[in-house]
């Protein structure tokens, strides 16, 4: 019989500690449970979590592939890896930015560490990033520009504390439903409430104390509402105002009017006095996708962070708590260069350049000195900037957004695709290297609230396939010797490097090790020292007496402003395009869905709209219908559903053709894109045509 091998689940950032028992004859997981002694989740762990562990149902990959002849035939380790170095070498020699690479959210913080060096202080590249960027890079400037650090305050343990639960554009009864029940046990005490905020009456919402259906798009509008209404009421802190932050006045000034925005927030006066009186009481704001999918994103999440701000809850049990959808999408932030150096040394610092370029042994001009244009940049720039694609454990052809031309991109770059299981991304590369997933390797993630666990083997590696850590570290090592060492890797050895290089860093982990990983379990940073772990950031108090300091260069929290002119929803409805599309998470399903689903045969998509809409557009009918933007046409089944707004169409994020219908702007601050919103209409689907070639007539159609 096996043994019982605590892990940490990688299914999503709540980071809940599993136990896992492999096979006892050949390789896979054969059980999974919570782990009850984990400090994070107490054994707690939801099915999806279990289930995609033990038992994913993605077409795994088992041998690298290249492109012969049009088609991917299968090839050895040592010929794979030797094609992509001799065409990525080549563009290295031309123009070392001609060069992209992308990673993930569901990298281990070693491999991501290893591929940052590898791209930053290897290659040289502007073009790196990952997918982390498509749904945390709003919160993430937010939080730089109202603290100037990265990552929330606040952390699990504040949530029994608070009084006032305000759930904002998220919904985590179906997308972290071990935090919600902490949520939801905190919000059932007698002191207590839940609100939410969404358009949509979500899992989450139908819990609530009170559901406020926001107007979409009108998130930047009520939270700015709610600011108006606790400072016109003189309902703010004021002690906590004048000791802790800047820029009050100029926020003051910068409000509209309580009963203007309430108007464009498509609420009732009554219901932001609601809000501004929930947040008198020690709150928790909690908010996701539907705020940081946007280009209103940062200004939106800046406005909820200014509403904690003003009322003070800047202190534990209270604050600004942004929920993180991949799980290890923090030590991505953290770990991978991409757009901070590690640590959260930043990026435009001379002398932060210099002290990774000297730890790295590489001279200081081969680091670029931007972090690059983002995901949807960098694949804009295939053909024009960038010739060769290098993409790990993402899935960009159908997870960019207006995915149909991010795809022909891809398909004209020599394209490097790393990953577990097929996808389409897979589909169109010249060389395919297969990797190991959760329960196959070691190493580390960190959660949503910065805590760093281990996760460990619970069986061997498959024949055929490696650890993406060992796959960089081969393919380092053809290009540049001495920069990584050579397979297999340590991931300990790995990890120990970056941890020395956050040294006095903002988000330092030096005093974090494998074994004291392996003695506590999980260690909350900043840990500057094997004793500390730090749990509420930015506050530190006395007795009665208490006080804040910000990583800003004055050392308080900065209040916020708009430009209006910078925060315009980029596709508003019209007479030919009547309806807004907006997508959201599924419970069963996570990031581009390939744990879950079958690449060739993914199935029809379902799109959830309000039954007066379905009416006055199709007339009642719910069999195959297409839904039409300016960029893509999708066939769909519409499932009549009360809860969506009126004027709404939902489909599911996940869904791979979901993503040919939305649009590329991006937030002008954080480079992330506006999947929320856009503009479509319905049409009864009587053609024939196929979903490709009515996509491509769409396009031909706007272009001309």
């Amino acid at each position: 019989m096996s043994d019982w091998i605590p892990t940490t689940c990688a299914r999503c950032a709540v980071g809940c500690g599993h136990m896992q028992m492999g096979v006892d004859e050949g390789y896979g997981i054969d059980t999974v449970r919570g782990d009850g002694s984990h400090p994070v989740n107490h054994g707690l762990a939801c099915q999806r979590g279990v289930t995609e562990t033990a038992d994913p149902d993605g077409e795994w990959l088992r041998r690298p592939l290249v492109r012969e002849n049009g088609k991917l035939v299968e090839t050895t380790w040592d010929d794979a890896l030797d094609l992509v170095a001799d065409r990525m070498g080549a563009s290295i020699a031309r123009d070392p930015h001609s060069v992209a690479v992308l990673g993930s959210g569901q990298q281990t913080n070693e491999a991501a560490y290893a591929l940052g060096k590898f791209a930053r202080g290897g290659i040289g590249t502007r073009h790196y990033d990952a997918n982390t960027t498509l749904c945390m890079a709003s919160a993430v400037a937010a939080y730089y520009q109202s603290f100037g650090s990265d990552a929330p305050p606040c952390t699990y343990d504040d949530i029994p504390e608070a009084q006032s639960h305000i759930i904002w554009g998220a919904n985590p009864a179906a997308a972290h439903p071990v935090m919600f029940q902490w949520i939801q046990r905190s919000a059932m005490d007698d002191d207590s409430r839940l609100i939410v905020v969404d358009p949509v009456r979500t899992e989450t919402a139908k819990a609530a104390h009170r559901h406020v259906q926001v107007a979409p798009g009108g998130d930047l509008a009520l939270a700015r509402a709610v600011l108006a209404r606790v400072i016109g009421t003189d309902a703010f802190d004021r002690g906590f105002v004048h000791r802790a932050t800047e820029g009050f006045d100029d926020l003051v000034a910068d409000l509209p009017p309580t009963d203007e925005a309430a108007e464009q927030a498509g609420v009732s006066p009554t219901t932001v006095e609601y809000l501004a009186d929930a947040m008198s009481f020690q709150t928790l704001i909690y908010w996701g996708m539907g705020i940081n999918q946007s280009v209103r994103g940062t200004a939106t999440s800046r406005a909820l962070i200014d509403c904690c701000l003003a009322t003070g809850n800047l202190r534990p049990g209270s604050g600004p708590f942004s929920l993180t959808g991949q799980a290890n999408s923090m030590g991505t932030r953290v770990c991978s260069s991409k757009g901070t150096w590690p640590g959260h040394r930043p990026f435009d610092d001379p002398d932060a350049r210099a002290t990774v370029a000297e730890a790295w042994g590489v001279p200081r001009d081969r680091l670029p000195d931007d972090p690059g244009p983002g995901p949807v940049g960098i694949v804009d720039s295939i053909g024009q900037e960038v010739e060769t694609v290098y993409t790990v454990a993402t899935n960009p052809a159908v997870g960019l957004p207006d995915a149909s031309a991010a795809a022909e991109n891809l398909a004209d770059a020599f394209l490097v695709t790393q990953d577990v299981f097929h996808t389409e991304t897979t589909d169109l590369a010249d060389v395919v290297l297969p990797a190991i997933t959760w329960g196959e390797t070691d190493g580390t993630l960190m959660n949503m609230e910065r805590t760093v666990s281990r996760v460990h083997a619970a069986t061997d590696t498959p024949d055929g396939v490696r650890s993406d850590l060992d796959i960089i570290a081969g393919l380092a090592s053809r290009l540049y010797p001495d920069l990584l060492p050579d397979p297999p890797v340590d991931p300990a050895e790995v990890f120990a490097e970056f941890a020395s290089l956050t040294a006095g860093t903002p988000a330092d982990c030096s005093g974090i090790s494998y074994d004291r990983l392996d003695a506590e379990q999980a260690v909350r940073w900043p840990a500057p020292d094997a004793e500390s772990s730090t749990a509420y950031r930015y506050h530190d108090h006395d007795g009665d007496d208490e006080s804040w300091s910000f990583e800003t260069p004055s050392g308080s929290a900065q209040f916020s402003t708009v430009d209006t002119d910078a925060t315009d929803l980029p596709e508003l409805t019209d007479d030919d395009y009547p309806l807004t599309l907006t997508t959201a998470r599924e419970a069963d399903e996570y990031n581009t869905g390939i744990r879950t689903r079958s690449v060739d045969d993914p199935g029809d998509v379902t799109a959830r709209v309000d039954p007066a809409t379905v009416e006055a557009h199709l007339d009642g009918t719910t069999d195959t219908v297409r839904i039409e933007s300016r960029r893509g046409v999708v066939p769909a089944r519409v499932e009549p559903d009360p809860t969506i707004p009126e004027g709404m169409v939902w489909l599911p994020i996940h869904h791979p053709m979901t993503n040919d219908l939305t649009v590329p702007a991006t937030d002008p601050q954080s480079d992330e894109p506006n999947y929320k919103q856009c503009a479509v209409r319905l049409q009864t689907d009587t053609t024939g045509v196929t979903h490709d070639e009515e996509s491509a007539d769409a396009r031909e159609e706007v272009d001309a």
